[in-house]
């Protein structure tokens, strides 16, 4: 025999009434032998109630409410039996509850009273009514069966709208009713009736228990609930997006998170399947064919925890003082004043000084669990022993909950670093000796983020990194075309989804959690109707309360590069190809990188200094593991490399430049590369890097193109007026070649000076056999007397955005392996 159960919501419509019926047909036809609990329909409970109300207040429109129900039921008989004989007889058969329920509410009306016991047999009415009409339809669409009535089967005691079963004798009439193994029984849910006879009510959502009280007395081999969720989830999904459905988890694990708010089962119906180790299987009925989730007392779900959940209203009320320290009975004193107050205590921590006790409390509650405690301890707050007691509102309580995190080292470590990640305080803790669950205590309006971290913390199966990019020129389009032609890759190999969520221009943006389509973002971008602001990047991140976020920023824009404090403050690591935000004053990089340990993300610039060149990580790494840098030399300017390597006398220097110009090397207008000032930006950074309080105005920059060439008004004046150096260029190069040397524009750092000249190296030198525009540096340290020397492609969009992707997949390796722990 099995046991099943529709909720309210499982019987909506007529429409749901009819795939109600083929769910069961398709079980009986599988294993004969049912017991169909069902609800009220949907919002039918809540109706009866309304019209007792009214009518006790004195109000006729209860008559309209009335007509309600009876039009609502009325229209499920209208709309299931097409037969119009059946039609009738089913409208003729209901007449009489239609009329019980008039003379109640006319009573009450009358009396204006709506006792207890008065409101239980009106909302009966509810099952009566779905009951008949279900168990009809059944029969007419071919499946045969009982109609049971709980109040002839299920004795309670006297506590009207919360009554209590009393089993043994329930459970000998539920025997002797279900006498038929292979037949299939109807039976209203929620209702029962005392030992006289009166009708009682088990309380809201005791269809589930009614079913759990079934599968017990029968020694069912399960009980299905079947509802409108695909199971147990693992987070309530309408604040945790990657919520899921679990495939078992223990009637213990239910019971927690069902105290906590989770929409499970009833605390209630686990006992009596828990005590027959009785299956429990939550179904949804809008997806039958899901598996759902199996409660039971050995799960197989190896996961260590279950579900992270919460309950986002509470209040802390917190005693404290000197005069507690060592005093016996100061907590039997204060939880007996809140007993007398009728306070529900949700959760308790207590500090190992015994200095204070706090207790998680409803809101409602806060000002008569004042009054209680103060009352309690008057004398030793007039003491000053003990201080006035504290409140705090708006606060929320969020719980993992587990059985196989008992005994198993780095849970809580793993909890709170997922809450330190998104910077979310914790106000108090809770944590049981059995380790079922942890507890915290944290802001209201955190509530959301904190659901997300944490899940995603314990339950993630891939790695997301939400990327929000700024820029769509050279360098952000093949950084999109590289996240893309990667994409699979990484999700197979590394578990790691990286979501390109917001990417804007200088006029446009669009946002898009999901990820933005990167295979036509150009078009979706040109038909945005979103202005384009960096900032509208964090507030998109806290609506959509996103975790492990990446700003990208591959502009050139000032304003831009002084969003990154905001970023960072927030909790958002940057990735930046904009060299300007290291470069400004120096008390501003320094706020930068204060600010990234602060908060525990990363700042990344690996491109600010050689494009896709690993050298500020080498730099980095050296110092990290306590080597000390003497002196560094670099050509960190493709342009630079390009122009030296090709100046060998066989053509003058400014056909040299043109040519590099033509090729792309250098910027459309040359002289914003042979100004130095770029060079500059990158020596400046790097001596920041290993420590030096460096400022622009420190670089001593030799400039090797006459003034006269670069204070002019066009290119081609330029290149005029350069033609005009080319002996001046081809006598440096003359005497350099007759040394056996070459000419370059090198950068140096050492002993405390940064300088940039034109330098003439022999062929010991690690530069001299530089081609093409390669980019080179040479670090001196104390472990490397002999310069380590890293030469490659420094500029190019390609190289540069690789470099960027490097310092997005630094980041994101971070993630992965908290996810590994």
């Amino acid at each position: 025999m099995k046991v099943i159960k529709f909720g309210g919501t499982s019987l909506g419509s007529p429409e749901l009434v009819q795939k109600v019926s083929q769910i069961v047909s398709n079980i009986q036809q599988e294993k004969p032998g049912l017991v169909v609990v069902f609800s009220a329909f949907s919002g039918v409970t809540n109706l009866l109630i309304e019209a007792g109300q009214k009518a006790e207040n004195g109000d006729s429109s209860y008559l309209q409410t009335i007509h309600k129900i009876i039009t609502r039921h009325l229209s499920y008989i209208h709309e299931l039996f097409t037969d119009t004989e059946i039609n009738q007889t089913m409208t003729q058969k209901l007449q009489p509850l239609f009329h019980q329920i008039e003379e109640i509410t006319h009573g009450m009306f009358l009396l204006k009273e709506m006792s207890p016991k008065s409101l239980d047999l009106l909302q009966s009415f509810g099952e009566q009514l779905s009951c008949a009409i279900i168990a009809e339809y059944f029969n007419y669409t071919g499946i045969n069966n009982q109609l049971l009535d709980t109040r002839n089967l299920f004795i309670t005691d006297e506590k009207y709208n919360n009554a209590r079963i009393k089993f043994d004798l329930t459970s000998q009439r539920i025997k002797n009713a279900v006498s038929d193994s292979k037949a299939v029984y109807v039976s209203t849910g929620f209702i029962a009736s005392t030992e006289k006879g009166t009708t009682t009510t088990i309380g809201r959502s005791g269809s589930d228990l009614t079913a759990a009280i079934y599968g017990a007395a029968l020694k069912a081999e399960s009980v299905e609930i079947w509802t409108d969720v695909t199971g147990v989830m693992s987070a309530d999904p309408r604040k945790v997006r990657d919520a899921f459905s679990l495939k078992s988890i223990s009637y213990i694990e239910a019971m927690e998170m069902s105290h906590f708010g989770a929409k499970v089962i009833h605390p209630l119906t686990v006992q009596p399947l828990m005590d027959n180790d009785i299956p429990c299987i939550i179904k949804n009925t809008f997806s039958p064919d899901e598996p759902g989730t199996m409660i039971t007392n050995r799960p197989q779900d190896p996961c260590l925890a279950k579900g992270v959940t919460s309950i986002d209203n509470i209040a802390l009320i917190t005693l404290q003082g000197s005069g507690m320290i060592g005093i016996e009975g100061t907590a039997s004193r204060m939880f007996a004043a809140l007993a007398r107050g009728k306070i529900n205590v949700i959760l308790i921590s207590q500090a190992s000084s015994e200095h204070s006790i706090c207790a998680a409390i409803k809101p409602e509650s806060a000002e008569t669990a004042r009054e209680y405690l103060e009352e309690e301890f008057a004398a030793e707050i007039a003491g000053k022993f003990i201080e006035r007691v504290k409140i705090e509102h708006n606060l929320s309580i969020i719980a993992i909950v587990g059985e196989q995190m008992q005994h198993t080292p780095g849970i809580s470590g793993k909890l709170f670093d997922a809450l330190a990640q998104k910077n979310i305080n914790v106000v108090a803790i809770a944590q049981g000796s059995s380790e079922l669950n942890i507890s915290v205590v944290i802001r209201k309006s955190d509530e959301k983020m904190a659901l997300n971290a944490v899940h995603e913390s314990f339950f993630a199966l891939q790695s997301k990194i939400f990327l929000f990019i700024a820029g769509v020129g050279l360098i952000s389009s093949e950084l999109l075309k590289q996240i893309k032609d990667n994409h699979r890759r990484l999700l197979d190999n590394k578990k790691l989804n990286l979501i390109v969520a917001g990417l804007c221009n200088s006029q446009k943006m669009i946002l898009d959690s999901d990820g933005i389509d990167l295979n036509n973002y150009r078009e979706i971008l040109q038909s945005s109707d979103l202005g384009s602001d960096v900032n509208r990047y964090l507030e998109f991140i806290h609506q959509e309360k996103l975790t492990h976020c990446i700003f990208v920023d591959c502009t050139a824009n000032e304003a831009v590069s002084q969003s990154y404090c905001k970023f960072l403050s927030a909790g958002v690591s940057v990735v930046a190809a904009n060299k300007q935000a290291n470069t400004r004053k120096y008390e501003e990089y320094q706020q930068l990188q204060s600010l990234s340990r602060k908060n525990d993300v990363q700042y990344l610039y690996e491109t600010n200094a050689g494009a896709g060149l690993p050298i500020i990580s080498t730099i980095k790494d050296l110092m990290d593991s306590g080597d000390k840098i003497q002196k560094i030399e670099a050509i960190l300017s493709g342009t630079i490399s390009y122009i030296f390597n090709h100046f060998t006398g066989k053509k003058p220097f400014s056909e040299i430049v043109r040519e590099a110009r033509e090729l792309g090397y250098t910027e459309p207008d040359p002289r914003d590369d042979l100004n130095g000032m770029d060079f500059a930006r990158k020596l400046l950074l790097l001596s920041r890097e290993i420590g030096q309080p460096l400022e622009m105005e420190d670089i001593q920059l030799e400039q090797i193109v006459p003034d006269q060439c670069m204070q002019v008004n066009s290119v081609e004046e330029f290149f005029s007026r350069l033609q005009d150096y080319d002996d001046y260029f081809q006598e440096k190069q003359k005497s350099a070649a007759e040394e056996g040397k070459k000419l370059s524009w090198i950068a140096k750092y050492e002993a405390k000076l940064a300088s940039i000249t034109l330098q003439s190296m022999d062929k010991s030198h690690p530069f001299y056999s530089l081609q093409g525009s390669d980019n080179i540096i040479a670090l001196t340290t104390d472990r490397y007397p002999v310069p380590l020397v890293i030469k490659g492609a420094g500029a190019g969009a390609g190289v540069t955005a690789a470099g960027v992707f490097a310092d997005i997949f630094k980041i994101a390796n971070t993630v992965i392996m908290k996810r590994n722990y």
